[in-house]
Protein backbone atom coordinates (compact mmCIF):
# COMPACT_ATOMS: atom_id res chain seq x y z
CA UNK A 1 0.00 0.00 0.00
CA UNK A 2 1.38 3.42 -0.91
CA UNK A 3 0.36 6.56 0.95
CA UNK A 4 -0.53 9.96 -0.54
CA UNK A 5 2.95 11.14 0.43
CA UNK A 6 4.59 8.29 -1.53
CA UNK A 7 5.57 6.32 1.60
CA UNK A 8 5.10 2.59 1.61
CA UNK A 9 3.12 0.83 4.31
CA UNK A 10 3.53 -2.89 4.80
CA UNK A 11 0.44 -5.06 4.97
CA UNK A 12 0.79 -8.65 6.09
CA UNK A 13 -0.80 -11.40 4.04
CA UNK A 14 -1.24 -15.10 4.54
CA UNK A 15 0.97 -17.49 2.54
CA UNK A 16 -1.63 -17.65 -0.25
CA UNK A 17 -1.82 -13.85 -0.52
CA UNK A 18 -5.19 -13.45 1.20
CA UNK A 19 -5.99 -10.60 3.56
CA UNK A 20 -4.49 -10.95 7.02
CA UNK A 21 -6.97 -10.68 9.89
CA UNK A 22 -4.89 -10.04 12.94
CA UNK A 23 -2.69 -7.80 15.01
CA UNK A 24 -1.31 -4.64 13.38
CA UNK A 25 1.09 -1.93 14.51
CA UNK A 26 0.59 1.64 13.30
CA UNK A 27 3.27 4.26 13.86
CA UNK A 28 2.24 7.90 13.52
CA UNK A 29 4.42 10.98 13.72
CA UNK A 30 2.35 13.85 15.14
CA UNK A 31 2.73 17.50 15.93
CA UNK A 32 3.35 17.84 19.65
CA UNK A 33 0.22 19.87 20.50
CA UNK A 34 -2.65 19.63 22.98
CA UNK A 35 -5.65 17.64 21.73
CA UNK A 36 -3.85 15.48 19.15
CA UNK A 37 -4.22 12.29 21.20
CA UNK A 38 -7.94 13.00 21.58
CA UNK A 39 -8.43 13.52 17.83
CA UNK A 40 -6.64 10.28 16.95
CA UNK A 41 -8.46 8.15 19.52
CA UNK A 42 -11.77 9.82 18.63
CA UNK A 43 -11.24 8.71 15.02
CA UNK A 44 -11.05 5.09 16.22
CA UNK A 45 -14.08 5.55 18.49
CA UNK A 46 -16.19 7.18 15.78
CA UNK A 47 -15.58 4.23 13.46
CA UNK A 48 -16.10 1.66 16.22
CA UNK A 49 -12.53 0.28 16.06
CA UNK A 50 -10.97 -0.97 19.26
CA UNK A 51 -7.42 0.05 20.17
CA UNK A 52 -5.49 -2.81 21.78
CA UNK A 53 -2.71 -0.51 23.01
CA UNK A 54 -1.52 3.03 22.45
CA UNK A 55 1.69 4.77 23.46
CA UNK A 56 2.74 8.35 22.82
CA UNK A 57 6.03 10.03 23.56
CA UNK A 58 8.44 12.69 22.42
CA UNK A 59 10.86 12.01 19.58
CA UNK A 60 14.29 13.22 18.56
CA UNK A 61 12.51 16.39 17.32
CA UNK A 62 10.99 18.44 20.16
CA UNK A 63 7.99 19.55 18.10
CA UNK A 64 6.96 15.97 17.18
CA UNK A 65 5.59 12.97 19.10
CA UNK A 66 5.47 9.34 18.02
CA UNK A 67 2.26 7.42 18.60
CA UNK A 68 2.24 3.63 18.36
CA UNK A 69 -1.19 2.02 18.06
CA UNK A 70 -1.92 -1.71 18.01
CA UNK A 71 -5.26 -3.16 17.01
CA UNK A 72 -6.83 -6.27 15.54
CA UNK A 73 -8.46 -6.02 12.14
CA UNK A 74 -8.43 -7.00 8.50
CA UNK A 75 -6.67 -5.30 5.58
CA UNK A 76 -9.74 -3.23 4.66
CA UNK A 77 -9.97 -1.82 8.19
CA UNK A 78 -6.23 -1.18 8.22
CA UNK A 79 -6.38 0.69 4.89
CA UNK A 80 -9.32 2.76 6.09
CA UNK A 81 -7.62 3.72 9.35
CA UNK A 82 -4.39 4.74 7.63
CA UNK A 83 -6.30 6.94 5.14
CA UNK A 84 -8.35 8.56 7.91
CA UNK A 85 -5.30 9.17 10.11
CA UNK A 86 -3.43 10.82 7.23
CA UNK A 87 -6.33 13.28 6.83
CA UNK A 88 -5.95 14.60 10.38
CA UNK A 89 -4.29 18.03 10.35
CA UNK A 90 -1.74 17.31 13.13
CA UNK A 91 -0.58 13.99 11.66
CA UNK A 92 2.75 14.30 9.82
CA UNK A 93 3.23 10.64 8.82
CA UNK A 94 1.54 7.26 9.28
CA UNK A 95 3.16 3.88 8.67
CA UNK A 96 2.00 0.33 9.08
CA UNK A 97 4.91 -1.56 10.59
CA UNK A 98 5.64 -5.11 9.45
CA UNK A 99 6.11 -7.09 12.68
CA UNK A 100 8.86 -9.14 10.99
CA UNK A 101 10.86 -5.96 10.29
CA UNK A 102 10.11 -4.08 13.48
CA UNK A 103 11.55 -3.89 16.97
CA UNK A 104 8.64 -3.67 19.41
CA UNK A 105 8.45 -3.93 23.17
CA UNK A 106 6.06 -3.43 26.04
CA UNK A 107 6.69 -2.91 29.74
CA UNK A 108 4.61 -4.56 32.46
CA UNK A 109 4.60 -4.13 36.23
CA UNK A 110 3.05 -7.07 38.05
CA UNK A 111 2.37 -7.20 41.79
CA UNK A 112 1.67 -10.69 43.12
CA UNK A 113 0.87 -12.38 46.39
CA UNK A 114 4.03 -13.90 47.84
CA UNK A 115 3.48 -14.58 51.54
CA UNK A 116 5.11 -18.01 51.48
CA UNK A 117 8.91 -18.33 51.03
CA UNK A 118 8.43 -21.05 48.39
CA UNK A 119 6.15 -18.77 46.38
CA UNK A 120 8.74 -15.98 46.56
CA UNK A 121 11.48 -18.32 45.31
CA UNK A 122 9.33 -19.58 42.44
CA UNK A 123 8.47 -16.03 41.37
CA UNK A 124 12.14 -15.00 41.57
CA UNK A 125 13.08 -18.05 39.46
CA UNK A 126 10.40 -17.28 36.85
CA UNK A 127 11.54 -13.65 36.80
CA UNK A 128 15.11 -14.78 36.19
CA UNK A 129 14.09 -17.05 33.32
CA UNK A 130 12.12 -14.19 31.70
CA UNK A 131 14.91 -11.66 32.42
CA UNK A 132 12.54 -9.62 34.57
CA UNK A 133 13.56 -7.36 37.44
CA UNK A 134 12.30 -7.61 41.00
CA UNK A 135 11.33 -4.04 41.90
CA UNK A 136 9.81 -4.47 45.34
CA UNK A 137 9.39 -7.13 47.99
CA UNK A 138 6.84 -6.48 50.71
CA UNK A 139 5.73 -8.65 53.61
CA UNK A 140 3.16 -10.47 51.47
CA UNK A 141 3.88 -9.25 47.93
CA UNK A 142 6.48 -9.11 45.21
CA UNK A 143 6.50 -6.69 42.26
CA UNK A 144 8.17 -7.59 38.98
CA UNK A 145 9.11 -5.45 35.99
CA UNK A 146 9.10 -7.26 32.65
CA UNK A 147 9.98 -5.87 29.22
CA UNK A 148 9.35 -7.77 26.00
CA UNK A 149 6.86 -8.55 23.30
CA UNK A 150 3.19 -8.75 24.30
CA UNK A 151 3.40 -12.55 23.87
CA UNK A 152 6.28 -12.76 26.35
CA UNK A 153 4.36 -10.70 28.91
CA UNK A 154 1.24 -12.83 28.39
CA UNK A 155 3.30 -16.01 28.87
CA UNK A 156 4.79 -14.73 32.14
CA UNK A 157 1.35 -13.65 33.34
CA UNK A 158 -0.11 -17.11 32.66
CA UNK A 159 2.82 -18.70 34.52
CA UNK A 160 2.37 -16.63 37.70
CA UNK A 161 -1.44 -16.28 37.78
CA UNK A 162 -1.82 -19.06 40.32
CA UNK A 163 0.11 -16.99 42.91
CA UNK A 164 -2.57 -14.33 42.67
CA UNK A 165 -1.97 -11.18 40.67
CA UNK A 166 -2.95 -8.22 42.82
CA UNK A 167 -2.19 -5.46 40.31
CA UNK A 168 -1.02 -5.32 36.71
CA UNK A 169 -0.01 -2.28 34.65
CA UNK A 170 1.08 -2.48 31.01
CA UNK A 171 2.47 0.38 28.96
CA UNK A 172 1.33 -0.73 25.53
CA UNK A 173 3.63 -1.39 22.59
CA UNK A 174 6.38 0.98 21.48
CA UNK A 175 7.88 0.19 18.08
CA UNK A 176 10.48 1.28 15.52
CA UNK A 177 11.32 -0.24 12.16
CA UNK A 178 14.56 -2.24 11.99
CA UNK A 179 17.77 -1.13 10.33
CA UNK A 180 17.91 1.90 8.08
CA UNK A 181 14.15 2.21 7.54
CA UNK A 182 12.56 5.35 8.98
Amino acid sequence: MTGADGSTAYVERTSDGEKFQGWHILSALLENKPGVLFRVTNLFRARNFNIESITVGSTEKTDLSRMTITFNGDERTLDQLVKQLRKLIDVVEVKVLDTNRTVYRELALIKMKAAEPTARMEIVNFASIFRANILDIGNDTITVELTGTPDKIDAFKRLVEHFGILQLARTGVSALSRGGEL
